[in-house]
């Protein structure tokens, strides 16, 4: 592509995305399938404008969008957030990926797609959006409410099994050509993570040291410089860029420098990552959404349930009631920057062709549905209260809440940066 087509598509895109989202933040609506949808609408595949012909266009500006995604979430990372939970917030949020884990895979090898798209759709089915939950906290003013830290920890707990995937799915998604290959690549993963891992927690104080004379310029340059660069080698070594950028995020994230590196990326999050989702929205024939209808609404169906049985288990473990239940459920219902991600991964393996359309038509519908249903839980747990009722859950499904016991949540790293997503 010529230089001034290709600047004229990139700041096309940007302003495509831009106009769709504000248009749907009027109804409510999160940005990233918004997004998603405005690369479908401009794109190959739909009549009309068509921006991008060719989504490797935009491939590389795509990959820096992932970069920045990812290493935003290891910066806010922080092992003290799991800690503060204790064994409950712990259990809940292992129990959230049980249910929802177990069941997408289940979906998976039901679907008959083939095991790697099982475990793809596992990923896909089972891992909430951080971004849109953490959003929906702030707009619906529920971040003081009891529930809302039980609700933050949960998805701290899925970013680390995140990571924990990613690292398993690599090798599965490279075509290894027999155990001993990906026994190997698995090594290479693991052996790359606990290298930085252990920079993480030894080499905080140092990189703090390192990063506390550069000004605020020469400070964007060095660690955009480290997050490239470390995706990169990580993508070489057969691991994922996303990796890299995550580990690389989590050892900056414990210097002193963490909250000026964190307000100096959210605008390099926010721009590339928005040409991420509309990157993958180019990918997606609206014609290939027909097939997997079913598939879609299988999925959101057994999503649903799951969530609201995640939610009355981590109710039952913290004492709560039914409205708690009810909005730790829903909160984490939608799905979103993780889903999507998961499939770009699928298209660049060249997995089955239907996994792209239901990726983004399954995103899309629980974008929808996820924050609608949050605004009017109160309504869908108690629509006709009557008088002597109470909002307890009965005694065999959730245990009274423990005398003595605080309500009141602590302040999380993950609320602040909710902002601006």
């Amino acid at each position: 592509m010529h230089i001034g087509d290709a600047l004229v598509a990139l700041g096309g895109a940007f302003l495509a995305a831009a106009v769709l989202a504000r248009l749907g933040a009027k109804i409510g609506l999160p940005t990233i399938p918004l997004f998603m949808l405005a690369g479908v609408v401009f794109g190959p595949h739909t009549p009309g404008i068509e921006l991008v012909e060719d989504p490797g266009d935009l491939a590389l500006i795509a990959a820096l969008g992932l970069v920045f995604l990812l290493f935003y979430l290891g910066l806010e990372f922080h092992t003290d957030d799991l800690v503060a939970g204790g064994r409950r917030m712990l259990a809940a949020g292992l129990g959230y990926l049980v249910l929802n884990i177990g069941g997408g895979l289940a979906l998976g090898f039901a679907f008959g797609w083939g095991t790697r798209e099982a475990l793809v759709i596992a990923g896909v089915v089972g891992i909430s959006s951080s971004a849109i939950v953490t959003k929906l906290l702030v707009e619906t003013g529920r971040l003081r409410n009891p529930e809302s830290r039980l609700i933050l920890g949960v998805i701290v707990i899925e970013d680390v099994f995140l990571a924990l995937y990613l690292a398993i799915l690599q090798p599965v998604l490279g075509n290894a050509s027999g155990p001993a290959e990906v026994a190997t690549d698995l090594a290479k993963a693991f052996g790359f993570l606990i290298v930085l891992a252990a920079l993480a927690r030894w080499g905080a104080r140092a990189a703090g040291r390192l990063l506390r004379v550069f000004n605020d310029e020469l400070l964007v340059v060095f660690f955009v410089g480290l997050a490239v660069l470390s995706a990169g080698v990580a993508e070489e070594l057969g691991v994922s860029d996303a990796i890299g950028a995550f580990m690389i995020g989590l050892v900056l994230g414990g210097s002193t420098a963490a909250e000026r590196v964190r307000s100096l990326v959210r605008p390099l999050r926010d721009g590339f990552a928005a040409i991420f989702f509309f990157t993958f929205g180019l990918t997606i024939d609206p014609g290939d959404i027909g097939p997997v209808l079913l598939p879609i609404a299988v999925a959101v169906a057994l999503t649903v349930v799951l969530n609201i049985a995640a939610g009355l288990l981590a109710a039952r473990l913290h004492g709560y009631g039914r409205q708690e239940a009810a909005n730790i459920g829903l909160t984490v219902l939608t799905r979103g920057e993780f889903s999507l991600i998961l499939g770009s991964l699928a298209i660049a393996a060249g997995l089955d062709g239907r996994i792209a359309p239901f990726v983004a038509g399954y995103v899309l519908v629980l974008a929808v549905i996820g924050p609608l249903a949050v605004i009017r839980s109160e309504k869908l747990v108690t629509p006709r209260k009557r008088s002597g009722s109470s909002d307890k859950m009965p005694a065999m499904i959730v245990a009274p809440a423990p005398e003595g016991s605080s309500t009141e949540p602590g302040d999380t790293r993950r609320t602040t940066s909710s902002e601006s997503r």
